[in-house]
């Protein structure tokens, strides 16, 4: 990799750049003309295209969520297509020492047309680099609407994806940070608890269906933001954008804890004295981790990480094999027998395990991106059944292990002089350094649309520093991982989850879907708001409740 990497990587301009931005541009015009016929047709032919969906904020959700969701693969064949082998290399090549990155979008104002041929065309006269967008404050509105036809249909995740890179990317983004709390969830509403894990299961995997249903139902929707713009107007898509980029800065709150917890229960006497002030090692390794994640969120090409964050789904493996190892081969065993029912915190519980299913904020972006999208039912389907299987084997684990003394998060439970106990913890501290710009990255760049375009790199610096110093912040004043993530599962998981899919779906279908399907929409929406109702209470009172008492 050339020795300009390090420099360039961030919100730096060089000369060079304007340069090639300014050749970009003029390739674009000059395929312009032969766009516009193809344009014309489409729009003719599909009056009911609601081309607004792409001029409305936010819009670099499709981008941006593409790369938090993608598990990219270029030099693995059953994971990639040759257009994402090409595009792969060209990140890891180039992209990263400019500034045409595919985390920049323009300001996109028309759906690229869709007729094969044109596409074709198009390809085979661009180069890997023109695949990516320039910078959108360089670029005149008219030069923008045509950036728009080249950049929208290619996206870190392939709008080829085959099955199994499919399926990986489903659990990827299912099977994260929430496995950890699945044993303390088991103790906080006992075995009967666990009925509830399979429950959601069966009800996000419904809902995750009903996405779909959605996005076909007029040309033009591909995200979560368009089903809400599609189903309640602008001020739908608004509300469900900053429904899903708050759950994702939620998450981000979360790695802070995480990392605080697992690294203060390796290094349990780490301690920095500040003049009279002492750092004890959860506030030190919070704010260490914090310096670490910082330089990674401002970097304008985050493709690296996405490509490292793929190992998401090999660590998660990876620590329940720990886990397991530690219980049969090492002799902790699984002796415990629990309480059957705990009604006094279950609520606490089904925001735990609502928590577990949420990733219906990338499900469209899956779909949509299929080589095959008959085959996104049983893509949803072996992506819900792996990662149930996964939380189920892993609560009965961790409970049985640990009993009644379970913590939010069964690595702190593991023995600690143990192999498998370090390799258990190193593995959840890695993990989250490499999620954690990926998570925060969409929300930066919604933030950075409403900036003045002639400062966005002032103010982008400022912003992703601001978020990132913020959750810092609320991780130390809600030092409580279980707690939060039930928080969230509550509040945000059953809204993006059960209410909102089914809400959308009765909305934009109305008229169009039998009785029972209409009723079945109205149970789900119920057990979602209960369970939410329920759950943030029952949260937001155990988190005052620890706040009070005294540490």
């Amino acid at each position: 990799m050339n020795n300009s990497v390090s420099d360039r990587s961030f919100y730096i301009e060089s000369e060079e750049e304007d340069d090639e931005e300014k050749e970009f541009s003029k390739s674009i015009e000059d395929g312009g003309e032969s766009d516009s016929s193809a344009e014309s047709f489409t729009e003719n032919r599909q009056p009911n295209n609601p081309s607004s969906h792409n001029n409305q904020w936010p819009q670099s959700y499709r981008q941006s969520i593409d790369l938090y969701g993608s598990v990219p693969s270029p030099s693995i064949g059953f994971l990639g297509t040759p257009s994402l082998s090409r595009l792969g290399s060209s990140f890891l090549s180039s992209s990263l020492t400019r500034r045409h990155t595919p985390e920049t979008l323009p300001f996109l104002s028309k759906p690229l047309p869709r007729v094969a041929d044109e596409q074709q065309q198009q390809q085979q006269r661009r180069s890997s680099h023109s695949l990516l967008p320039p910078l959108p404050r360089r670029s005149s509105v008219r030069k923008d609407e045509k950036a728009s036809r080249v950049t929208h249909d290619h996206h870190p995740m392939s709008r080829h994806s085959s099955f199994a890179q499919a399926v990986i990317n489903g659990i990827n983004v299912l099977c994260g940070v929430g496995i950890l709390s699945t044993p303390y969830a088991v103790k906080e509403g006992g075995w009967l608890g666990l009925f509830i894990l399979l429950i959601f299961a069966v009800l996000s995997f419904y809902t995750g269906l009903l996405l779909r249903y959605c996005l076909d139902s007029q040309p033009g929707l591909e995200t979560y933001p368009d089903i809400g713009q599609a189903a309640f107007g602008t001020g739908g898509r608004i509300a469900i954008s900053i429904i899903l980029y708050v759950e994702l800065y939620a998450c981000c709150i979360e790695y802070i804890i995480l990392e605080s917890d697992n690294l203060s229960s390796l290094f349990p006497n780490a301690q920095l004295s500040l003049g009279g002030f002492v750092l004890d090692a959860h506030l030190l390794f919070a704010i260490v981790t914090t310096l670490a994640v910082l330089p990674t969120v401002w970097l304008r090409d985050l493709s690296v990480l996405s490509y490292i964050s793929a190992g998401g789904v090999i660590a998660s493996i990876l620590v329940v094999l720990c886990l397991f190892w530690v219980g049969l081969v090492d002799g902790v065993g699984f002796e415990n027998k629990g309480t059957p029912l705990n009604l006094a915190t279950l609520p606490v519980a089904m925001g735990l395990y609502g928590y577990c299913y949420s990733g219906h904020a990338v499900f469209p972006n899956i779909y949509t991106s299929l080589e095959n999208r008959s085959q996104y039912p049983a893509i949803l389907l072996t992506c819900f059944c792996i990662c149930t299987f996964m939380y189920g084997g892993v609560a009965v684990m961790g409970y049985t292990m640990f009993g009644e003394v379970t913590q939010s998060q069964f690595t702190l439970n593991m023995p600690h002089d143990l192999v498998a106990t370090k390799i258990a913890l190193w593995t959840t501290v890695v993990n989250p350094f490499t999620k954690y710009a990926l998570t925060i990255s969409p929300v930066a760049m919604s933030l950075e649309e409403l900036v003045p375009s002639n400062k966005s790199h002032i103010y982008a610096i400022l912003i992703r520093t601001a978020l990132v110093v913020s959750t810092l912040v609320v991780g130390l004043c809600i030092p409580f991982f279980g707690l939060v993530m039930s928080l969230i599962g509550s509040l945000f998981t059953m809204l993006v989850t059960l209410i909102l899919p089914c809400a959308c779906y009765l909305s934009i279908l109305r008229g169009r879907i039998t009785r029972f399907q209409g009723t079945l929409c109205i149970i789900i929406i119920m057990v979602g708001v209960v369970s939410s109702a329920f759950g943030t209470f029952s949260a937001i009172s155990k988190i005052v409740e620890s706040l009070r008492s005294p540490t």
